[in-house]
């Protein structure tokens, strides 16, 4: 618990000390970005995971969807979208929300293959995701399953951006407000499908883009103005 209290960079270093060799390893061997840097000088993975579940100790990740954003500029040819195998059926109530089916997971990716692929995109850089608690927990919860280490990862809540923003301007937050499509529609940017995880990740980077260029426009803004509390 203690440990929270020390800055991010000091607890990565404690944390690479516990960590076997691995994937895991080799991304916590990368120091992380300086906070004090302009946010638009950053380089960022979007993020958007497909889960059975929200509980990461019991629950299963379906798809992985991701890509590269340098400062506010979106790298389309960095997309990747991952469909994870899985090792029981997909629940019928997860799979009419996300699209999956058995066939298609039958078919996908190892779980670690594609952990091993985002650690390596993460190096160096932070992570951008709608309501990122879930994606820290359950990529943190597959790597101590993995690789028996705790992951440190960055991040940039674009929810937590968002309510921050309300609040700043004495707004009230009515229910539905926060969701990924209501934001958007606020800054006139484009509808996707819903649920699929390369969609919604591209969804969550344009967010991103919209939120910082109206909070700081001409000004330079902090990366640690931005980075939410682990």
């Amino acid at each position: 618990m203690l440990e929270r209290l020390l800055p991010m960079e000091m607890r990565r270093k404690r944390r690479l000390a516990r960590c076997a060799a691995g994937p895991l390893h080799d991304y916590l061997a990368t120091p992380f970005v300086d906070p004090a840097r302009e946010c638009r000088e950053v380089e960022y993975i979007a993020l958007d995971l497909e889960t059975t579940g929200l509980d990461p100790q019991k629950d299963q990740i379906i798809s992985f969807g991701y890509l590269l954003v340098r400062g506010v500029r979106i790298e389309l040819g960095s997309a990747r979208h991952r469909v994870i195998r899985q090792a029981c059926a997909i629940p019928a109530e997860s799979a009419v929300i996300h699209g999956i089916t058995d066939d298609q997971a039958a078919e996908g990716h190892d779980l670690e293959e594609v952990l091993t692929e985002l650690l390596q995109a993460l190096t160096g850089r932070v992570l951008i995701a709608h309501h990122a608690m879930i994606e820290l927990g359950f990529i943190g919860a597959a790597c101590q399953r993995l690789y028996g280490g705790e992951l440190l990862l960055p991040a940039v809540d674009t929810l937590g951006q968002a309510r921050a923003a309300m609040l700043r301007a004495n707004l009230p937050i009515r229910g539905g407000e926060l969701r990924l499509a209501a934001l958007r529609d606020r800054y006139n940017l484009p509808r996707y499908p819903a649920h699929n995880a390369l969609s919604d990740a591209l969804a969550a980077a344009e967010l991103f883009a919209a939120q910082i260029e109206e909070r700081a426009g001409k000004h330079k803004l902090p990366l640690k103005a931005l980075l939410m509390k682990q």
